[in-house]
């Protein structure tokens, strides 16, 4: 996914109330950057670290940018990251055309946002003829504690422990689910952060005791594009 225009750089000088972001620009300008991350950011918000923001042209938008890499000092050493979790249903549709999914081979349509189970909504619902619908939750990922581990959750993410059980509801009623965690940085394998959300462990577990499948992919991440790469092992135990 290229960006469609060059990204803007600048410095963070603090994130608050969740979704709001002061960045200064090159010229000394200070701008409130819309951060489309309810998470906790944990290692990705510190101040005057280097950003790229992206610059809307819909002139009837509140905030004129969108904060969407930053370079963190992660263990291992500095990467950019993907902070824009606005970003990885757009991935996960354009690697799904472009055939980079094998969980989803001969599948050929993609229908986003789909009501089911207890009041959610799954990201996409995959069809193809003589297949079973594939209920498909994506996960962004941008958690990094130890050296090339990807992590989530970031932060208590009960939604998202709701999205398990659903997902497990599907299955046990005889249906297909994938849950595929896009890592949106440098990794080597992707776990489950319990000591950060127990809730969210147990539902993740007890999704794939039951059959939900799962798959982690990490990105290939440069100031002008961000792709889905390949896939990395999950190593949650059963």
């Amino acid at each position: 996914m290229r960006f469609p225009a060059p990204l803007i750089e600048g410095r963070l000088v603090q994130r608050y109330k969740r979704f709001l972001a002061d960045i200064t620009l090159p010229d000394g300008r200070v701008v409130t950057a819309h951060c489309a991350n309810p998470g906790a950011m944990l290692g990705l918000n510190l101040p005057d670290s280097r950003d790229l923001l992206s610059e809307s042209t819909n002139p009837a938008r509140k905030l004129g940018y969108s904060w969407e890499l930053v370079e963190a000092d992660l263990p291992g050493g500095p990467q950019w990251v993907g902070v824009n979790t606005l970003r990885p249903n757009a991935l996960v549709a354009e690697a799904f055309h472009a055939g980079h999914f094998a969980p989803l081979g001969g599948y050929t349509l993609l229908k986003p946002e789909v009501r089911y189970g207890r009041a959610s909504r799954v990201d996409f619902v995959a069809g193809g003829e003589g297949l079973p619908p594939c209920y498909v939750e994506v996960k962004n990922c941008q958690l990094m504690r130890r050296p090339a581990l990807a992590e989530f959750p970031d932060c208590v993410a009960a939604r998202s422990a709701r999205h398990m059980a659903d997902l497990a509801g599907i299955v046990a009623a005889g249906g297909r689910a994938v849950v595929i965690i896009v890592v949106q940085m440098r990794a080597e394998a992707f776990d489950v952060a319990r000591d950060l959300d127990p809730a969210f462990d147990r539902a993740f577990r007890d999704a794939r005791a039951i059959g939900v499948e799962t798959y982690a992919y990490r990105c290939r991440i440069d100031p002008e594009d961000v792709t889905v790469a390949d896939e990395i092992p999950i190593v949650t135990p059963p």
